[in-house]
């Protein structure tokens, strides 16, 4: 049982989001998710010094899911940390780690298919050269359900709540409910103004799970996600935030996939519309962001639901 860990957010810039992962100060230090190749030299080190710590005696890297934006940073903190920590991600997700190609399959795979951009293969791959710091083997594939220890009383429990990604885990440290979720808590979206997931029907489920099995005293979220009226949360929630959070999350879900399921009853159909084929949902939703806009959560949740239709079918 944990008593009273203290979790140090670590922020690392990146374009218009910024990154979040959260120094857990355990005997066994870990750090949950890492950004991109240049956070953990230019955002964790300095963030860790300030307060007395060194990204050298981290032993655990804990990965919420396989987006570059939270693996990208894995190999070069590993490498920080001398090799000696073990790098944990949920088995769905590994490829992700493996290999820079699975994030362009991923892509094309998914909202790569209505973009209508010829160069988007390449600019995938060319944003994974420059943002994923290595490819690597994980030192521990999880499915959740696994407790790690972080030397001392202090442990953590792992929780598979797939949707954003197949293999998106919370981690919660024992005793305190402090819950990390990366990218599992979408809330109305973060700069995109859009949620994202693959899967919406176990995006919602983990959302009940978080809410009522996990019930967190503190969660942590991956990036400033934000409120029906646009303002943003933080990072870090205390209980009272994270249940409006979760409560918003659901309904956020709710509304989309009404405006999805109308669109998928009526048919499809292609027209010049940026949000083609789903732009009566965009217009139902007054959904007026870019779509096109990297990680284009429209089109990435439209094909979940699109998908979720046919395997109903």
């Amino acid at each position: 049982m944990s008593n009273s860990v203290n979790v140090h957010p670590l922020f690392s810039p990146w374009g218009r989001f910024g990154l979040y992962s959260f120094f857990i100060d355990a005997p066994e230090p870990a750090i949950v998710d890492t950004g991109i190749a240049s956070s953990p030299a230019e955002g964790m080190a300095p963030a860790l010094e300030a307060i007395g710590r060194r990204i050298e005696d981290v032993r655990w890297i804990l990965l919420t899911h396989g987006h570059i934006d939270h693996i990208g940073g894995a190999h070069a903190l590993w490498e920080l940390t001398g090799r000696r920590a073990k790098v944990v991600i949920h088995e769905a997700d590994a490829p992700m780690l493996r290999s820079r190609r699975a994030h362009v399959e991923e892509y094309l795979a998914g909202r790569g298919r209505y973009l209508r951009d010829p160069g988007g293969e390449a600019k995938v791959a060319a944003a994974t050269q420059a943002v994923i710091s290595g490819e690597m083997e994980p030192s521990l594939l999880v499915n959740g359900g696994e407790t790690l220890s972080l030397g001392g009383d202090v442990t953590v429990s792992v929780h598979a709540i797939p949707g954003h990604t197949p293999g998106s885990v919370a981690y919660s440290l024992d005793g305190q409910r402090s819950v990390f979720v990366g990218d599992a808590v979408q809330v109305h979206g973060a700069a995109n103004g859009f949620p994202g997931y693959t899967d919406p029907a176990a995006y919602r489920a983990g959302l009940e799970y978080v809410r009522d099995e996990l019930r967190p005293e503190h969660l942590y979220l991956g990036h400033p996600y934000r409120r029906a009226d646009g303002t943003p949360y933080g990072v870090g929630l205390d209980a009272a935030q994270a249940q409006e959070a979760l409560t918003q999350s659901l309904e956020a879900e709710s509304r989309v996939g009404a405006a999805a399921c109308d669109c998928l009853r009526n048919g499809l159909r292609e027209t010049q519309s940026p949000y083609s084929p789903f732009s009566p949902a965009a217009e139902e939703l007054g959904y007026t962001g870019d779509p096109a806009l990297e990680p284009s959560p429209f089109f990435t949740s439209m094909h979940g639901y699109r998908t979720q239709h046919h395997q109903n079918s």
